[in-house]
């Protein structure tokens, strides 16, 4: 399976449990690796065979900036929900980083990585 990678897509969120995450929001950091077979689109040289990046961008700082979960865990499995539903997508790693998470020690990042395919 081939893959396609977006990395570093950010976005303005309220998820969270705590009222403070919900009132201010954060920025979220979303990775995603795509899986699929780009062979029909490389012989041919054809966008529409095989996924648009760009659309897939648009709808993943959607979901971030669109209704807040409570959990990582929540809007990882939303985000590869919506890359799923691409015709040509196999599968999806998505991998939500979470930089501003409300922790009391000194950190660099916090993630949830996940990986869904099509059943």
């Amino acid at each position: 399976m081939d893959r396609v990678a977006l990395r570093g897509l950010k976005a303005r969120g309220y998820h969270g449990v705590f009222p403070r995450e919900r009132e201010e929001g954060q920025t979220f950091i979303v990775d995603i690796v795509l899986g699929l077979d780009t062979r029909p689109a490389a012989a041919d040289d054809d966008l529409t065979r095989t996924v648009h990046y760009g659309i897939v961008a648009e709808e993943v700082v959607a979901v971030v900036e669109g209704e807040p979960v409570n959990l990582v865990e929540t809007l990882a499995e939303q985000i590869a929900r919506v890359c799923l539903k691409h015709e040509v997508v196999r599968e999806v790693e998505v991998c939500v980083h979470k930089p501003d998470a409300p922790i009391t020690v000194p950190f660099d990042d916090v993630t949830v990585t996940i990986t869904r395919s099509r059943v």
